[in-house]
């Protein structure tokens, strides 16, 4: 068989703007890829293509809203002639015990975790089937292993893999393959900001035990999801003892592997109540103040 390459090969990144969207872009484009760089965020993405140079391009895209997601695969397409690879990227991190946690704030990432995913995908698939190519998704350890406080993050990161492993079946026999990519702990916006502003958070971090708890360079994480891109793997773990976690998943929600994080959710508990008693609320709690400002400015949380 011949060796698989990405010369030539359109790539749509959604959620392309930062983070690990971004350096793997960067990753991509050093294989010879064409990136298109997808985010809601029409700043950052500006800044995203100034940083990849000349050979990205971009499109400003609320997952959320299926009819713009079909408008930018169009255009894509009419601008590069076709999509070989989409990665649906795009997604947020909320927080909180679901008893206190936000409800607009879970919703919300559900839309974009997983409807979010769903809409990226069938606006996209068209394209892909006809050139044969390659479905990414991005799931997360969280796929995995469930820990408190992360109920609608680990729901919408299981939801994506089970909705690939049926997109798998459906679509090989057109010669299309179809990747989850399960990150631990990264180095982007997502995971410092938590670290930094959510005390409960915080101290779910702080009660994890090795290696789960660490947190690895982006750049680490970009260079094993564009070889498995590259390969078209459909399954995509970083760093390499995250596989551990997807053979032993049976055994990640017994007690023997959740003993400390059983003994930490009550002063996980503890601590997120403090935290919206002393913001005025549960909603300036559930999440980082970046991601506060982007539910507030598309769909009102509170």
């Amino acid at each position: 068989m011949a060796a698989r390459t990405l010369t030539g090969k359109v790539v749509l990144i959604t959620g392309g703007a930062g983070g690990i969207g971004l350096a793997t872009a960067k990753e991509l484009v050093a294989r010879g890829a064409t990136c298109v760089l997808a985010d809601v965020d029409g700043a950052a993405l500006a800044a995203a293509a100034e940083q990849l140079g000349g050979s990205a391009t971009t499109v400003e895209l609320d997952v959320t809203d299926l009819a713009a997601c079909e408008a930018a695969v169009q255009e894509v397409a009419a601008r590069h002639g076709g999509v070989d690879v989409v990665w649906a990227n795009a997604g947020i991190a909320t927080f909180g015990p679901l008893a206190s946690t936000d409800p607009a704030a879970w919703v919300r990432t559900v839309e974009i975790n997983l409807i979010g995913v769903h809409h990226t995908i069938r606006a996209a698939l068209p394209e892909v089937l006809r050139r044969r190519g390659y479905v990414a998704v991005t799931a997360s350890l969280a796929t995995y292993a469930h820990a408190p406080g992360m109920s609608a993050y680990a729901a919408t990161k299981a939801g994506v893999e089970a909705l690939c492993n049926s997109l798998r079946l459906e679509v090989a026999h057109h010669g299309v393959d179809v990747g989850t990519i399960h990150p631990t702990w990264i180095a982007t916006n997502m995971v410092l900001e938590g670290d930094q502003e959510l005390d409960a958070f915080a101290r779910l971090r702080a009660a994890m035990l090795p290696p789960f708890k660490k947190t690895y360079p982006v750049q680490r994480a970009a260079a094993d999801i564009a070889a498995g891109i590259e390969r078209r793997a459909p399954r995509i773990c970083t760093p390499r003892f995250v596989w551990a976690a997807h053979v032993l998943r049976a055994g990640l929600a017994t007690r023997g592997f959740t003993w400390n994080l059983r003994r930490a959710a009550p002063d996980i508990e503890r601590r997120f109540a403090d935290e919206a008693a002393r913001r005025g609320g549960a909603a300036e709690a559930s999440a980082s103040a970046r991601v506060r400002e982007q539910l507030r400015e598309r769909h009102p949380v509170g």
